[in-house]
């Protein structure tokens, strides 16, 4: 590999891929002498701490540091086996207010663009680049800061796009590279920023490097992916599961070993203890920088690592196991997951991310936590800033949602967080959609309307960056997607009890009175709801009371005051069901109240507090009492 020179002395010696892991229990260091997995003995040999200059033979053991120090960033890398590149060398800061206003990402309103299902711009049934970019005038008048595009590479789409089989092609379903490049300058013209997930801990089965890796046990691919022998009984290395149902671990005849697949067996896990992977990965995103994309949301982020020793994950206590998402019947949930989730060696691949994404100019990095802890790995993940600029969890996509819910997470997110920063999510591509999701529950019930735009409005007035799903701005339900009509895998494995992710994921509603409401001449790839069709864009547009204007509305009022934007956090004294808290940015409070609930109900307001117009809500006060009718809000301003 060559020689690395770090900020605060070196690693490895000339040829040796200097990389370490934090072994056992965090008693111990090992190194990987040559990225290998499992192939070569531990012996005499040393290496150099990633947190000091000291050598230290592998036989001896040491504490770990803490992961969540900071690494020093390093100066340059010499030369690699896949493509130099420089890395710059920065001082990370504690966030003040200045950073917090230079990083665009803090407070931003992200919309997520599933490709296949947001328009179809060639009418052959499927949503795709052209598509987007012929929507470009409607997203710059929602008044959003940027789009997050889900997968559009070349890929097998066994798994819709997350099963990459070439990082550098855009998937002839959605169009070609040149019809990229035009989207991201009719973004950049109007002031929308452009970020793009790149799944870095798997690949697919079709990948090159896959294809070559499987041949045998000594082509110069074979360490690339996780592979492990089996079991004398010639049964998988260990217990762990697969998201998508059954062992994480496929044989394969070829080299007579299994290989890990923390999702579908048609997506090997990558091996990032192996410095070539983390050199090419590594320079698929510096592709797609020098192409122009602000900003990477790096998708399953807390998978990218595996434990080293190939431990067994413990099984997770009857009575803690989750019940609030959708897919609770997985036995996956069944596990904790401390062997394949949020390994200490991510921190380290992250901060050679951020080193490598900070030598340009305003770009961002958004990392996907799941299955952990998600409000204290996010903190982890990003209040050091040396790592992730923010991350996106799954927090707020939960089956349960009530006032005493928000606030308890509110609580946990401000009491850990610190300088770290969050992007909130209600809906996604992978999750029922808020409003049927919660509309369900006894006390959101009855107006599915008016919940939505009370929804848009919590999540448009939490501390951090906010992420919305195609159609949330509709308030468009679930769609009911018949199974003969399925695409998921995940959906067709776990029918009728999880029935998938389609519900969430068909055609965006464009135009009420066409055919598949305008978002395609042809069948399109999922039926159109009927429901949806009278949500759709064009009528809501014309509608003062619809959830479309009132999601530009808001979104607008918001952009006039900084402190919902930038501001800190803190929760006023309210009981259920009204929430209330303070944002405060610089001379600017304001106290943000929301009735969760469909019934009326009322709160104390102190003196000092005057009331702000234009954010759509409505409400009465009368002296210190204020009455929230049902799914409403108040905000007012310190005098």
């Amino acid at each position: 590999m060559g020689e690395w020179e770090w900020a605060n002395g070196r690693m490895g010696d000339s040829g040796d891929t200097g990389v370490a892991a934090c072994w056992g229990q965090g008693t111990r260091w090992a190194p990987l002498p040559d990225g290998s997995y499992r192939t070569r003995p531990y012996g005499s040999e040393t290496y150099r701490s990633y947190w000091s200059d000291k050598s230290y033979p592998v036989t001896e053991p040491h504490a770990c540091p803490d992961p969540n120090t900071p690494l020093r960033p390093y100066a340059r890398v010499a030369h690699s086996p896949i493509r130099p590149f420089a890395l710059l060398t920065a001082t990370r800061l504690t966030p003040t207010d200045q950073s917090m206003q230079s990083e665009w990402g803090r407070g931003a309103i992200i919309y997520q663009i599933y490709p296949r299902s947001f328009f179809d711009g060639n009418g052959d049934g499927t949503g795709d680049i052209p598509g987007i970019s012929a929507k470009l005038d409607y997203l710059k008048w929602l008044g959003i800061d940027a789009i997050w595009i889900s997968p559009f590479y070349k890929s097998p789409m066994r798994d819709f796009g997350y099963d990459v089989a070439d990082y550098r092609t855009v998937d002839p379903i959605f169009g070609n590279n040149s019809d990229f490049s035009i989207l991201i300058a009719g973004a950049h013209e109007r002031g929308i920023k452009v970020i793009i997930d790149l799944v870095l801990p798997h690949t697919s089965d079709e990948h090159p490097w896959f294809k070559e890796s499987r041949q045998n046990t000594n082509n110069p691919k074979a360490d690339w992916y996780v592979w492990a022998d089996p079991k004398p009984d010639g049964t998988p290395p260990n217990n762990w599961l697969s998201v998508f149902g059954g062992s994480a671990w496929q044989w394969d005849s070829r080299r007579q070993q299994y290989y890990l697949h923390n999702f579908l067996r048609s997506q090997p896990n990558l091996n990032w203890y192996h410095r070539p992977v983390v050199d090419a990965m590594f320079a698929e995103a510096r592709f797609w920088l020098e192409a122009g994309v602000d900003g990477f949301r790096l998708d399953a982020i807390t998978t990218l690592v595996h434990d080293y020793e190939l431990r067994d994950n413990p099984a997770r206590p009857v009575g803690s196991r989750p019940l609030s998402f959708a897919d609770s019947n997985n036995p996956f949930s069944w596990q904790e997951s401390i062997y394949t989730r949020d390994q200490p060696h991510t921190l380290e691949i992250l901060a050679q991310l951020r080193s490598l994404v900070d030598a340009y100019d305003d770009r961002y990095l958004i990392g996907e936590i799941a299955d952990v802890d998600m409000i204290t790995v996010s903190a982890k993940y990003t209040r050091t800033g040396s790592h992730l600029h923010s991350c996106y969890n799954f927090e707020l996509m939960q089956l349960v949602f009530s006032c005493g819910f928000l606030r308890s997470v509110i609580e946990k997110t401000e009491s850990v967080l610190g300088a770290g920063w969050t992007t909130w999510a209600m809906s996604n591509h992978d999750n029922i959609r808020v409003v049927s999701r919660f509309g369900k529950l006894g006390q959101l019930g009855g107006d599915d309307r008016s919940l939505a735009k009370l929804l848009l409005g919590v999540l448009l007035s939490l501390r951090g960056g906010a992420c919305v799903y195609q159609g949330e701005e509709l308030g468009l339900p679930q769609a009911d997607v018949l199974f003969e009509d399925l695409q998921d895998p995940y959906g067709i494995e776990f029918w009728p009890e999880f029935k998938g992710r389609d519900g969430c994921r068909t055609p965006m509603p464009w135009i009420g009175d066409l055919p598949n409401a305008g978002f395609s001449k042809a069948k399109p790839w999922l039926p159109v709801s009927p429901l949806h069709q009278m949500l759709a864009a064009d009528m809501q547009e014309k509608d003062p009371n619809s959830v479309l204007r009132f999601f530009r509305q808001f979104i607008d009022w918001r952009k006039q005051h900084p402190a919902m934007v930038y501001g800190a956090l803190a929760l006023s004294s309210s009981t259920d069901p009204v929430l209330s808290f303070e944002r405060v940015w610089e001379d600017e409070r304001i106290l943000c109240v929301f009735n969760i609930s469909n019934r009326e109900a009322s709160t104390q307001v102190t003196d000092g507090w005057r009331p702000l117009e234009g954010h759509g809500f409505q409400s009465e006060q009368a002296d210190a009492k204020l009455r929230l009718s049902a799914f409403s809000a108040a905000f007012f301003r310190r005098e």
